[in-house]
């Protein structure tokens, strides 16, 4: 253990020293006593509103249940027990918990809570409110299976006094304090007979805004609290600033965009290339005191990509998924529908140092080596696959290429379509969430149909598509692995044999490798960074040659649009969403 991580372990640890804040593989940036975190203005004013676009519906005000169609933003009204920095790969400073104490052995932490913390109801936040918190979300039946995946090392929990909470643990997890600390926490008297009973009922939070309205899934409406009680912890300093923040929900993305020139919202993050460009002339922008930004950051762009099922054919067939892999014409689409504004995505963890590269060397080879025989032997012999491209010679060679694995596969050519050994065509269905990607899917269809692959779209509208999504019950669809700087128990959720088998959990693909459960063991166990970037690497490159994704592609910077009302920070974060930092630390100008 080096010398940098025994000191933090020892500030953070010792039964004598209750930490302020607790930091992975790093001390914490900010020291004790902070004003406030860099990235906000600690002297924003109060007031104004603010008018944000989410795209679907809802049907439910309950945030945590596997069913239904979720609100966008129940969130504001619940407090966690420790706030996230956005300048750390991973530090957590105090909330609820005033502060924290992770046992020497590894295998406890305890957070006590801060005296001065209430609920809207005027409850004191109390260790039983927490308690009753965990077990819901963890316990729960009709509680989506993320939060069990989550915290699934808490054996259990204990209240020695009304203000102090034990989490203790099956086994030492690296990061499981910290993770602990992003449970949001709800009164008890929220949910007395369980969530199945309450599917529509809001939490009784203590965050810095209470509901005010929702109108028929189509706009929800939150009023800041003007008595919350954490307004001056240097956690909350300078944010949470609107005194109404309004959620306007669309099921077009053409709405949106008419609503953007129509002066309807107040900040929107631009994530389509064409838009960008052509859909927001600048004299309408002007009217409605709009103006475009590009807002540079560090954020590890995790994987976005097309994820194939291989729970079921055709894309339980590692040669399928590399035929698609080949067929797929980034270059062009990125030319000529992007305005060459994107980089391609190439890994579990693109944009990170995380990411796989060449061959495995070093502690990543050394990882992989104790995997030994559950591994396909071209893991540790050759380079980590990458994308193909197309920009010398066109898409062609590729779907030559792609064509030829299909053949290997055991398809043959007949009558203008690939069969298999029945006659049987290969077909398989893209399941889309909307009509974004109706023209990049068009193309690569037209490319498919050259070789004989017959691709069909259904576009589905949000809560069906979220329906599927949750039961897998699709071929293929568009969907994004978002990782962080500090990957952790997340990768049981999007990997584990245990997520594959379970409906709502986010393993899409349906990955159930053992060299794969074996690498996740390290995400729960290591004694630094380099031990944790060394498993991600590790993990990355044994997906990368189970094909089970065709990446997609990223931008190195957010393009947002706003008021120019709107007071934003001089300093922005290191890895953030825009529009949740916008919304959390922006303010109303006077």
């Amino acid at each position: 253990m080096n010398k940098l991580w025994t000191a933090l372990l020892a500030l953070a640890v010792s039964p004598a020293w209750a930490a302020y804040a607790l930091s992975l593989g790093q001390p914490p940036k900010y020291p004790a006593g902070f004003q406030a975190f860099d990235y906000v203005n600690p002297n924003a004013p109060k007031g104004g509103s603010l008018s944000l676009p989410v795209a679907g519906g809802f049907d439910t005000l309950n945030p945590f249940t596997l069913k239904g169609d979720h609100e966008s933003g129940i969130s504001l009204t619940m407090d966690t027990l420790m706030e996230k920095s956005l300048d750390e790969p991973f530090a957590v400073y105090g909330l609820l918990a005033q502060d924290a104490t992770l046992a020497a052995d590894g295998l406890s932490v305890t957070f006590r809570l801060n005296p001065k913390a209430r609920f809207h109801n005027g409850d004191p936040v109390l260790a039983k409110d927490v308690a009753a918190s965990f077990h819901t979300l963890t316990q729960d039946k009709a509680a989506s299976p993320v939060y069990r995946f989550y915290w699934n090392d808490v054996a259990k929990v204990e209240t020695p006094d009304s203000r102090t909470v034990v989490f203790r643990f099956k086994q030492r997890n690296a990061e499981l304090h910290m993770t602990l600390g992003s449970l949001p926490v709800f009164s008890h008297k929220s949910y007395p007979k369980g969530l199945a009973a309450a599917a529509n009922r809001l939490p009784i939070g203590s965050g810095p805004y209470r509901f005010a309205k929702a109108e028929s899934g189509r706009l929800s409406e939150y009023r800041r609290d003007p008595h919350y009680w954490a307004q001056n912890l240097p956690t909350r300093k300078g944010r949470y600033n609107f005194d109404t923040v309004r959620f306007k929900y669309y099921k077009d993305d053409s709405v949106r965009i008419e609503g953007i020139k129509g002066g309807q919202y107040d900040f929107v993050q631009e994530n389509i290339a064409r838009n960008w460009a052509r859909a927001y002339p600048e004299s309408i922008l002007q009217k409605r005191q709009l103006s475009k930004h590009e807002w540079r950051h560090s954020n590890t762009a995790g994987m976005q990509g097309y994820v194939m099922n291989l729970r079921r054919p055709p894309f339980d067939n590692i040669l399928v998924r590399q035929a698609m892999i080949a067929s797929f014409d980034f270059e062009s689409l990125n030319s000529r529908l992007f305005y060459g504004s994107y980089r391609r995505s190439n890994s579990f963890f693109t944009n990170s140092n995380m990411a796989a590269t060449g061959k495995a060397e070093g502690d990543e080879k050394a990882l992989l080596e104790q995997v030994g025989k559950q591994l396909p032997p071209e893991v540790l012999t050759r380079n980590v696959p990458e994308p193909p491209t197309t920009a010398a010679e066109g898409v062609r060679p590729n779907l030559l290429k792609a064509r030829a694995l299909l053949e290997q596969a055991g398809y043959r050519y007949h009558n203008g379509k690939l069969v298999d050994k029945q006659g049987k065509p290969l077909r398989f269905e893209f399941l889309s969430p909307g009509k974004t990607y109706e023209r990049v899917n068009a193309k690569w269809q037209r490319d498919l149909a050259k070789i004989g692959v017959e691709m069909a779209i259904r576009t589905a509208d949000s809560a069906v598509f979220q329906k599927r999504l949750g039961q897998f019950d699709f071929d293929m669809t568009i969907t994004v692995y978002a990782n962080s700087e500090s990957p952790g128990n997340e990768q049981f959720n999007f990997f584990s044999c245990q997520a594959a088998q379970t409906q709502g959990s986010h393993n899409w693909a349906g990955v159930c490798h053992p060299a794969v459960e074996k690498i996740l063991k390290n995400f729960e166990h290591f004694d630094n960074r380099r031990q944790l970037t060394a498993a991600a690497r590790a993990l990355d490159r044994v997906l990368r040659h189970q094909y089970i994704i065709v990446p997609n592609w990223f931008a190195d910077r957010h393009r947002v649009i706003y008021r120019n009302t709107l007071g934003i920070p001089t300093t922005l974060p290191k890895y953030y969403s825009p529009t949740d930092w916008v919304l959390s630390s922006a303010w109303q100008k006077q």
